[in-house]
């Protein structure tokens, strides 16, 4: 008999095996001061394209001041208990009616996480017998539900709608036997790449299959349609979305999240997620805080447009220089490079400590082999100047890594 946790000694995981080359820079970085576009690492100033902060609110006046009232007057305790047995309040109550309301939902329910609530939503509303059908590029709080489901999922390739079709059918047959139903998951904006959910062609096939949908929106809400309220309202079917959910970790700049849908979903939510039902109630600051920064979104424009001021200027700027910025119809901006682990490496050393620039790298297996992908989050915070800062940073390290600069055996040494 093995002790259980020689396999952790033996293996570190995919990521951990990297822990003596990246922990502190590469991962687990940190990023001090407040959040914004100008923060510093490791004593430096930088550059920062990878908070998700896309209306530029986190430090609103009007937020900090909703913030910390809010802290002064409830502490961080209140309400004391799971919302179900002693944590709810009206306030809790209002700031779901008015999310709801935005959204175009009958009803809303608070989570206290975005991916504590999407994993529990999708537990929640399949069972043994229900079928799961999802896009391959789900986010990981998707792909976690649908494998807590004990029943059968068939996965679609990203935005494939003939093979959707062909899942679809799968899916129905199964059902015929099984007496379930079908759920379709997706997101509405691709968090890694920034393209969109295709809900419109998804939707149009409830005339031939019969399935219900849920929408993972927290890279739309606030930054899709002329509103804000996002990638549902901004196809025009916001109506015909069964089941909407967004975090307040994005556009919100705080923590938290929401479920919205017809009210009798939501009250089935209320009373069987579990990870609602017993978990404390989010705490009284965060939900006066999610109040004002619902207020801002709702009342105002401005942010809205400096944010997309921004991004396309990065946009149109980057392609213009030549980069494959994939097909993104979103503030997300992914670059792709080519170039191997040990070249990406060296790529956002030298970003951040000659460019004083920090982004966030992905690679395989998240993209494909000798990929590079640098994704680039622009918010209403960024200037004009920090746009055109970061394309010209950019073309010289593109110029860099085709004249073999950073062709390297190993990544660098941070420790050195």
């Amino acid at each position: 008999m093995k002790d259980l946790f020689e396999k952790i000694r033996a293996d570190k995981g995919p990521l951990g095996r990297m822990q003596h080359l990246a922990d502190g820079y590469f991962m687990f970085p940190k990023l001090e001061g407040k959040a914004g576009p100008r923060m510093k690492f490791r004593g430096k100033d930088v550059l920062v394209w990878s908070i998700n902060d896309y209306l530029g609110i986190a430090n609103h006046p009007d937020v900090r001041e909703a913030d910390a009232q809010g802290a002064k007057d409830y502490g961080m305790s209140y309400p004391m208990g799971a919302r179900m047995m002693s944590g709810d309040t009206v306030i809790h109550e209002e700031l779901e009616r008015q999310l709801a309301e935005f959204v175009g939902k009958e009803a809303a329910y608070l989570l206290n996480y975005g991916y504590q609530g999407m994993v529990s939503i999708i537990d929640s509303l399949v069972r043994r017998n229900d079928i799961i059908v999802y896009d391959s590029d789900s986010h990981a709080c998707i792909l976690d539900g649908v494998r807590l489901h004990m029943g059968k999922r068939f996965v679609y390739p990203h935005n494939d709608m003939e093979n959707l079709r062909k899942q679809l059918t799968r899916a129905t047959k199964m059902a015929e036997t099984t007496g379930g139903g079908i759920l379709i998951v997706l997101e509405g904006v691709f968090g890694m790449v920034g393209d969109l959910g295709n809900l419109k062609d998804i939707l149009a096939m409830k005339k031939d299959f019969n399935f219900r949908v849920l929408l993972d929106d927290a890279h739309g809400f606030g930054t899709m349609s002329a509103s804000g309220a996002g990638t549902a309202k901004y196809y025009g079917v916001d109506n015909e979305v069964d089941v909407y959910f967004s975090t307040f970790a994005k556009s919100m700049a705080g923590i938290g999240g929401f479920v919205a849908g017809e009210r009798y979903i939501i009250d089935f939510l209320k009373y069987n997620m579990r990870s609602q039902v017993f978990a404390k109630s989010l705490p009284m600051p965060m939900v006066k805080g999610a109040l004002k920064r619902l207020e801002l979104i709702r009342s105002s424009d401005e942010q809205y447009n400096k944010l997309w001021k921004i991004t396309n200027a990065l946009q149109k700027g980057l392609k213009e220089k030549g980069f494959n910025i994939g097909s993104t119809q979103s503030p997300v901006t992914p670059v792709y490079l080519s170039g191997t682990v040990a070249e990406a490496g060296h790529v956002v050393y030298d970003l951040r400590e000659n460019y004083n620039i920090f982004c966030t790298v992905v690679l395989y297996p998240v993209v494909p082999k000798d990929t590079i992908l640098m994704r680039l989050i622009p918010t209403a915070s960024h200037t004009m100047e920090d746009v055109e800062y970061t394309i010209k940073s950019f073309a010289e390290v593109q110029e860099k890594l085709r004249q073999g600069v950073y062709d390297k055996d190993t990544i660098p040494d941070i420790n050195a």
